[in-house]
């Protein structure tokens, strides 16, 4: 048996799978590690609670421990590179000139998914083209064994454990094949979505009568939508704005979540990009210096949080943002440069030095994320340095 659901009957039996998936999942939530075999006769224990059949169960005993995935898992180093190095890799003439494409290609089912869900073309466009360039490159790691190697291994086992019953949900239904393939962290389609949004937010697009997000665009393109808007997505709202800053600020009001109202930024001398003055939309938004305060900057409002949702880096995210305003039709980024900027080691470094003065970095990995940058900000304000949350040489010294 397939799914086979259109829009609204697919919510309302995502809401029922929910309270399904929820009443088992938690309980096991917070257990990792141990002997392969113990662990897994555990979710087996779990899933058959949960409702599972023959199927799915089969599938679960025959999974196995991926050691590529793990070894994909430890060595992200896509994300040591900074905002300019990774939007300028990302953001490709291909995936312009295609995502315009498939806008105009796919231009009806893009008007139905911001009807009813309020997520411009756009925005579904950039995920789509980033996630597996318009579906040419979804993954070829097997995705049950990902997620049961993720799930087992201790390092982020509360995000994949809860995966694994959704997905063998989906291979009771026949909507996913037991042999299906995908990215190496669990996702499958064409927007990399984990089984859980797939089960949960999964919409019949094309009306054919099953939800498939390897195939079919329509049911991408209404599924992606669904799934950004269940994030948290205001209709209407801007997602980010590309702006000037001047050169004094009170900068300890700057970052994504220091949001005040556009009005105070503009008093404070923030203009659009060409220096002509911003129109007050009567938002909050926070200030984005991804690489300082001499680099580009960007008001980013509530729906820019929404992208964080999606993915954690606030590098990927930001390029996400951008790609999709230029496919909306504004003009690339400014690519200005920092002053100062650290290589990799030097980042680590300074990693280690924060760690000393007690700040959570998350690891020590050459990676400017989020609990980094904070910790730098902290350490700016206290050596009474511009607060921009761009560590330099300078402030690699002083520590």
């Amino acid at each position: 048996m397939r799914i086979m659901l259109r829009s609204s009957v697919a919510r309302r039996a995502g809401a029922i799978a929910l309270v399904l998936l929820g009443s088992t999942s938690l309980a096991y939530a917070q257990e990792c590690g141990g002997e392969f075999s113990a662990w897994k006769a555990a979710v087996h224990e779990e899933a058959q609670a949960a409702g599972v059949g023959p199927t799915g169960l089969a599938a679960l005993d025959n999974a196995r421990i991926d050691p590529e995935v793990l070894k994909r898992d430890r060595s992200q180093g896509v994300f040591s590179q900074n905002f300019l190095q990774f939007s300028e890799r990302m953001i490709s003439a291909y995936r312009l000139k295609q995502g315009a494409a498939n806008l105009k290609k796919y231009a009806d089912v893009f008007s139905r998914a911001e009807a009813e869900f309020g997520v411009p073309g756009p925005v579904i466009a950039a995920f789509w083209a980033l996630e597996t360039d318009f579906g040419a490159v979804q993954g070829n790691f097997g995705t049950l064994n990902a997620l049961v190697t993720l799930a087992h291994d201790c390092r982020r086992p509360t995000l994949f454990r809860p995966q694994i019953i959704p997905l063998l949900k989906l291979f009771d239904s026949g909507t996913l094949p037991v042999d299906v393939k995908g990215a190496w962290a669990g996702e499958v389609g064409q927007t990399q979505i984990l089984p859980s949004d797939y089960l949960l937010r999964g919409i019949d697009g094309d009306g054919n009568g099953i939800i498939d997000l390897r195939n079919s665009p329509a049911d991408v393109i209404m599924t992606t939508a669904n799934k950004i808007l269940s994030r948290g997505w205001k209709r209407g709202e801007p997602w980010i704005e590309e702006v000037r800053v001047p050169d004094t600020l009170p900068w300890e009001q700057t970052g994504r979540e220091n949001k005040l109202p556009v009005s105070q930024w503009i008093k404070w001398g923030i203009t659009n990009r060409d220096g002509s003055p911003i129109r007050d939309n009567g938002l909050k938004a926070g200030l984005v210096l991804p690489m300082g305060h001499q680099g580009p900057a960007f008001l980013s409002y509530d729906n820019y949080d929404v992208y964080l949702q999606w993915n954690q880096s606030g590098t990927y995210t930001l390029t996400a943002a951008n790609l999709a305003a230029q496919l909306a039709g504004a003009p690339p980024f400014e690519k200005r440069q920092s002053g100062d900027s650290l290589s990799f080691e030097e980042m680590k470094a300074l990693q280690t030095k924060l760690e000393e003065r007690g700040y959570n970095v998350g690891s020590v990995d050459g990676v400017l994320g989020t609990n980094t940058r904070e910790a730098v900000r902290q350490e700016q304000i206290r050596l009474g340095l511009i607060v921009d949350g761009w560590p330099t040489r300078q402030l690699l010294s002083s520590l």
